[in-house]
C-alpha cells in the first residue's frame, strides 16, 4: 500500500519557472553573459547554489557565490511578489486535498530555497496538508543526486516501496530512479525541454490521480533499473 507522496514543487505544485526564467535573464544581462535555452534546461531541478556554481564554472564571472545568490534572489522575489497571475497548477490542490483526507502523508522535496518554499506555501495555504518540506539548499548535491528523496523517504517513516514521487524534470526523475522510488512524471505545457520517459507512469493532468488510483500502482522501481 502506498502511504506517502513526495511532491516536487516547481512545475508540479506551482509553475514558478517563468518567474525564475525572467529573474535569471535579468541576472545574466547584468553579468554580461548569454545562457542558451538548452543549457538553461539542464539547470532545472538543481538548487540555486549549485546553479550559481555551474554558472561560475561555465563563464568568467568575478562576483562571489554569495553576491550572485543575493542578486539572483533580488530579481526573483521582486517578480514573485508582483506576480498577480501566479496560481497552483490545475488540479493539484484537489489531488493534495484528496490524498490528505485519505490519510496519506505528504512531503515536499524541492530544489528550491527554503525562502521560496515558504513563499509558495504561505501564498497558497499549503502548510496544513504537508507533514514536511525539504529544501535542496540543505544538500551538497542537487538532483539527479537522490539525497533529497532519500531524506524525504526517511522522514516519511515508511519504506521506499510505500512512497511515490511526483516530478516534472529530467533531473528530478533521474533522482527518483536513483533513490529506487516509484515515480510519476507530470508532463505539461510548462515542461521546458524536460524528458519524462524514465518515469514509471506519465500523466498530463492531475485528474488522472487520486488516492485509489495511486493504490493500484505497480510496486516497481523507476525504469532503467
Amino acid at each position: 500500500m502506498k502511504k506517502a507522496v513526495i511532491f516536487d514543487m516547481d512545475g508540479v505544485v506551482v509553475n514558478t519557472e517563468p518567474i525564475g526564467y525572467g529573474a535569471n535573464q535579468k541576472l545574466y544581462k547584468a553579468l554580461g553573459i548569454t545562457v542558451p535555452d538548452d543549457v538553461y534546461a539542464t539547470f532545472i531541478g538543481n538548487s540555486d547554489k549549485n546553479i550559481i556554481q555551474k554558472l561560475k564554472d561555465l563563464y568568467p564571472i568575478e562576483k562571489t557565490h554569495e553576491e550572485l545568490l543575493k542578486e539572483k534572489y533580488k530579481y526573483y522575489f521582486e517578480a514573485f511578489d508582483n506576480a498577480t497571475d501566479l496560481a497552483l497548477l490545475p488540479g493539484v490542490k484537489d489531488l493534495i486535498m484528496n490524498l490528505h483526507s485519505n490519510g496519506m502523508k505528504l512531503l515536499l522535496a524541492s530544489s528550491a530555497s527554503k525562502r521560496k518554499i515558504e513563499k509558495v506555501f504561505t501564498r497558497f495555504g499549503l502548510h496544513p496538508y504537508f507533514d514536511a518540506t525539504i529544501s535542496g539548499e540543505d544538500f551538497e548535491f542537487s538532483k539527479p543526486n537522490p539525497a533529497i528523496f532519500l531524506e524525504a523517504v526517511e522522514r516519511s517513516g515508511f519504506t521506499k516501496e510505500e512512497c511515490i514521487i511526483i516530478e516534472d524534470s529530467t533531473n528530478g526523475i533521474k533522482a527518483a530512479k536513483a533513490a529506487g522510488v516509484y515515480c510519476i512524471g507530470y508532463k505539461s505545457e510548462h515542461s521546458m525541454g524536460q524528458d519524462t520517459s524514465l518515469a514509471n507512469k506519465v500523466i498530463t493532468d492531475f485528474s488522472e490521480l487520486d488516492f485509489w488510483n495511486i493504490q493500484k500502482l505497480a510496486p516497481q522501481p523507476p525504469r532503467g533499473e
